[in-house]
Order: C-alpha cells, then structure tokens, then sequence
C-alpha cells in the first residue's frame, strides 16, 4: 500500500494542448544549487524545501506529503467548526460529528473526570478470579488481548471474506525493541519500562516498579515468538487456513467456542496468520500467574486510553512515544487532535462533505484517463522485459488489465446511523462506543462475498494504495492536490509526480509480494518456473543495494522490509517516464527555467519526498516502517533508473554512478 496523489489531473495526460502557455510547476525555491545534482540529487532537488519547512515543535517528521495533510486538516476543521456551531437533530450525523469534537476538545472535563472513566474496565480485570474466564473475556474485550482478529479475503478465494488472526500483545509492535541489544534500543526499552512504571503510578497501583517488569517480561515471550517484520511480508507463509476444531488441537489453552460467542460471531474456519505466536499466547494462558496476566491486560487497556483521559496522563503517553521514541518536543496543538479523532470515528460521513466542497466530480473523470495511460504505459514496459518468457508476459498483461481502479471518494458511503454517540457520557465511553462500532462492522462482513467497493481510506487521506486481493488500485480526494498534481503546471511536472505516484501504485501488483497474486486477487503461481527465478533473482539486487545504505552512524537501512516499497518506486519511475514520452512525442516540450522537461520530470519526483525528518524518527522508521526514507526514495532509487542517467547526464565520476549492469532492471 502507498501514498499517491491525483487531483483533477487526466486532460494534461495526454500532451496537454493549450491556448495558454502552462507553468513548469517546479518551485525554484525548493532547489539548492550550491550542491552539485549529480553527487546528492535529494539535496540539490529538495535542500531549499528543507530550509523553508523547519520541523516545529509538534512534529518528528515533516515532508511533502504533512504540509499537504496540514492543510486539508485545516479545511477539515473548518468544516467541522462550522457544523459543530450548530444544533442537530439528535441521532444525525451532524450531531454525532459536533458532539464527538467538542467531547474531544473538552480536556477540563477530562481532567475533572480523572481515571474515572476507565476504573470499571480496570475493576473487571482485577475481579478476574478463575483462569476459565479467559477465553470468553479475550473474545468481549475491546482493550486488551494477546492476538488481534480481523475480517479480510481469503487470500486463497479472494471472492469471500474469511476471520483470520495476527500477532500482537507486546505495545511497542516490532518484536526487535524487545530483543536488540544496541545502545538506542536498550535505552528505548529502558525507558519504556520507566514509562510503564510510571502510568501504574498515575492509577495508583501498589508497587509499579514490580508491575512494569511483569509486563516488559510477558511482552517479551509474545515478542520472542512473534515474526518480524520482513517474516510478515510472506504471503504464503502467514496464510493458515483452517476449521476452528484444529484450531482447538492447535491452541488448546483457548475456549474458542467461549472466544467466538464472545465476539458475537460463528465461523466454521479461520486463518491463523502467526501459528508460533499464537500457541505462545495460548500458553501463557495456561503457566504464567494469573496476577501476571491481569497485570498485562490492566497495562494494555491503560495504554489504549492514554491518550482519551486527563492532561497528566496524556502527557506521560506523549512524553514516552512523542518525545523519547520519535524525537517530538510538544503534542500537536488540541484542535488538531481533535479533528483527527472526528476523521477516525466518521470518517467517510466527513469525508462526503469534504469532496461536495473541494473536490468537483469532474475531476473523477479527468483522473480515470490518466490512469489509463499509465495502463499502456505498463503494458509497453512489460511487453519489453526480455527476462520474461511470453507465457508470464501474457499472465501480466491480464492482471494489469484487470486492475479495479477507485478514484477520488467511494460510490456508496458508509452508514453511520448505529453509532450512537451521546455527550451525556465521557469522552472516553464514547470511542468505546466507536470502537465497538467499527469492530461490528469488520465482523459483519465475515463469510460474505468481497465487496470491491469498498473503500479502506477516507477520501480525505493523503495516501493511497494497492490491494492484492481485489487486485485494486485506490487514489483519495485528500492527496489529488500540488505537489503531486498541478492543473496549471505541464506534463512533465504532473508525470514527475502524479504519475510516479500511480505508477508506484500499479506496480505493487508486480512487486515481490503483488506478484505472489493473481488477476482475481488469489495466492497463486502465475509464473513459469524459470520467470519466477529470474525474478527473485532481480529483486535480490534491489534488496543487496538499499541494505548497504547507512541512514544513520552505525544503522544500516533494511533492504529486505522496504522491499516491496523500492520495486514500487522503481517501477513507478519507469512507467511514469514512458507515459511521459508516450505523451509528448507529438509535440516536445522545450526547455524553462533552465531545466530540459526530462530534468524536470525528475525534480518533481523528487520534491514529493522533501522531508525533514529528527534523528530518532529515522531510527523507528528504519526498524519498523516498509518504505524507505525520504532522502533514500530519491538518492537510493534514482541510481537505477537509465533516464535519469541520460537527463541529468551522470557520468562514472559521480557518487550516484552505478554500473549499467549494477542496476536493477524489473519493470
């Protein structure tokens, strides 16, 4: 999944014939041209945009892709404020949408409020006496658990949804801060111990010191048979499908008939996405002391409320994962955090004003005819690949042609008419009330056919995505704006941009984990045995290079994670470039600014990824996250691309020169 952009972008795919001369769309700002492009393209392309955009005080991370959030956050708000000023009929979702924000903005409330709230869930957990309640007690749970459940295609009939389940249990998510020995994550570790000590202390637990240890000790056995993070980006091998009586054989510590009716669901069958992990959770059920256990739940549900309860315990939430772990000096400002909140709990119901007011319908159609010529653009690269033998070329061009394309905002929108959102209660009772909503409404789809229209992001969100399963590519409203599209600005900024963005997009269908996917969204070997070869064989260059990359003194990059990400780039890049001089071969655009269309092209890339970004945040992204970092997406990727040799005229004596035969060569 990735982020792209498209807003009323599609009559400038084609060459853009217009009477009025177009921009270049490249802000000269942006550029430092002190440095030399050839050896530090991020620099010379995104230096002046680093300058201009300091990171504040609220943010580890702050790039192309935030400021465009920054603002469709404040058009959001705007929105909201005004909806929110006035009164609505009880039950509608105007009044769902104001009361949630003002709840959200009233932190005086919560203050006076205390733990309060939160003390029934904590007084349950403490009642808790027979280890034979459990599995009943995991399964009604909103807060706390050892494994997550969720309802998705079955990788194996993409036309039908199916439970599965997956890893979790241990807060800080990546099983390697439990294990690493270096300095940064024995500190991290340290100071999480300290801060779970310390939000005992807040709810005044008897001994927290003892507490914290219980739970650094029992999220380290989740975490010790948890995958890691590239283990998890194996399809196949986290595909478990089975009856819910060898699920019983399989972790026989666990009531699941109890877990089941719990939940309010039936099934016949699942798939067990961690089988080691969850035998271990199961276990643990069974031999660890059932004060241990409490003490780990009592932890979890704390930690989920964090961040809905008083300011004092806010802050510490914050003081550990803003400040310690990502390198924040300060919350973002409280209207912020609440139209995020409002954005999380009716998403699609904001969503659906946001595009009636910023984004006209006739953008849908302007966008589909630009992804079409990306389309062509990856057929002509697919049909070129020498390495592939015509049996898999003909097996790709049909899943390219199959590719179910979403643009802009959804066609039907959610309803939101169950959520009962009641300002008579707390803050925090009522995302407990939109938490068990939005868990009722992934459970409804179980067992029911695949619906394709659905949508897994909000129109407004700056982002966008592939999804193997249904074989899709998406694209909101939310990221259709500049710097990935300019309506004034010519091809070869738009294809820079906006086009690398789609192409990265389609290309996830051909990446090492797309391509395990066939046109109907189904695990299943469309390669010929040799191709198949060929392949991994290509992909394991990709991988080689970005791990040889030192982010940081000492750290290398994690090419094997950012895997997928990097192909997408790559392939992005390539296909975005054909499309680029499949339109203007009627009519060349000249060179402006000083600056060829093809140098262009490549700076507008390139500012897509401008980013600042704090010294911590660049250790958390490095361990956990599967995209590269900014300067890497540019610097890393570019060095495999022959046009950008021929544009920027790179020759052996620059840093970035990779042998021809060095280069990655896929798609």
């Amino acid at each position: 999944m990735k982020l792209k952009p498209l807003f009323l972008i599609a009559l400038t795919i084609m060459a853009i014939s217009c009477s009025k001369q177009q921009t270049t769309g490249i802000n000269l700002t942006n550029l430092d041209t002190t440095v030399v492009a050839q050896n530090d393209f991020y620099q010379y392309a995104c230096g002046g945009w680093m300058l201009q955009n300091p990171l504040t005080a609220e943010y580890s991370r702050f790039g192309s892709f935030d400021k465009l959030a920054e603002n469709n956050r404040k058009q959001l708000n705007e929105l909201i404020e005004e909806i929110a000023a006035k009164q609505h009929k009880s039950g509608s979702i105007e009044q769902k949408i104001g009361d949630i924000y003002y709840l959200a903005l009233d932190t005086a409330r919560r203050d006076k409020e205390g733990i309060s709230t939160l003390q029934p869930e904590l007084d349950a957990i403490a009642a808790i006496t027979d280890r034979q309640q459990l599995s009943s007690l995991l399964g009604a749970s909103l807060t706390y658990g050892l494994w997550g459940m969720y309802v998705d295609a079955d990788e194996m009939n993409s036309s039908l949804n199916i439970l599965k389940t997956y890893q979790g249990g241990f807060t800080l998510g990546q099983k390697e801060y439990y294990l690493d020995q270096d300095e940064n994550t024995v500190n991290i570790r340290n100071q999480y111990v300290q801060h779970v000590q310390n939000m005992f202390a807040l709810f005044g637990y008897n001994n927290p010191e003892s507490a914290a240890q219980t739970v650094l000790r029992l999220e380290t056995r989740l975490a010790t048979a948890a995958k890691s993070n590239v283990e998890l980006r194996d399809p196949m091998a986290n595909y478990n499908k089975m009856s819910v009586a060898d699920l019983q054989n399989l972790v026989p510590e666990v009531d699941w008939n109890a877990f089941f009716a719990a939940m309010n669901i039936t099934t016949d069958s699942l798939s067990v996405g961690q089988i080691a992990h969850l035998q271990e959770a199961g276990k643990m059920l069974n031999d660890e002391p059932l004060e241990d256990l409490k003490t780990l739940f009592a932890w979890q549900t704390i930690n989920s409320a964090a961040s809905s309860l008083s300011t004092d315990i806010y802050n510490e939430n914050f003081n550990f994962y803003g400040k310690i772990l990502s390198g924040k000096q300060e919350p973002s400002p409280l209207w912020k955090r609440a139209v995020g909140v409002v954005n999380g709990t009716l998403g699609e119901a904001v969503g659906q004003m946001y595009v009636k007011k910023y984004f006209p319908p006739e953008a849908k159609a302007r966008m589909v005819q630009l992804v079409k010529n990306l389309q062509t653009a990856l057929s002509e690269r697919i049909d070129l690949q020498e390495w592939m033998s015509d049996e898999t070329k003909q097996k790709a061009q049909e899943k390219l042609s199959s590719f179910y394309v979403k643009i802009g905002y959804p066609d039907k929108w959610r309803d939101y008419s169950a959520l009962d959102i009641d300002p008579a209660l707390s803050y925090y009772e009522n995302l407990q009330r939109a938490h068990k909503f939005e868990q009722d409404y992934t459970l409804s789809f179980l067992n029911k056919p695949v619906d394709r229209d659905k949508w897994y992001m909000t129109p407004q969100t700056v982002n966008a995505y592939y999804n193997p399963s249904t074989n899709e590519i998406c694209f909101p409203a939310g990221i259709l704006q500049y710097p990935f599209f300019d309506m004034s600005a010519d091809d070869a900024f738009n294809y820079g941009a906006i086009g690398v963005v789609i192409g990265h997009e389609m290309t996830h269908g051909f990446d090492d984990q797309g391509a395990q996917f066939d046109k109907d969204g189904n695990l299943n070997n469309w390669w010929t045995d040799e191709d198949r070869l060929k392949f991994q064989a290509r992909t394991k260059v990709m991988a080689d290079y970005f791990d040889a990359i030192e982010v940081a003194p000492g750290v290398m990059a994690n090419g094997r994670l950012t895997l997928g990400e990097n192909i997408a780039d790559h392939g992005g890049l390539n296909v975005a470039f054909q499309a680029f001089k499949n339109a203007t071969k009627d009519a060349p655009l000249e060179t402006r600014d000083g600056y060829t269309p093809e140098q262009r092209f490549f700076l507008a890339y390139a500012n897509v990824w401008a980013q600042n970004i704090r010294p911590e945040q660049v250790l958390v992204q490095t361990k956990s996250d599967p995209h590269s970092l900014g300067r890497w997406r540019v610097n890393g990727a570019l060095p495999h691309i022959d046009a950008w040799y021929e544009a920027w005229n790179v020759t052996e004596q620059s840093p970035m020169y990779l042998p021809k035969e060095q280069r990655v060569t896929i798609w």
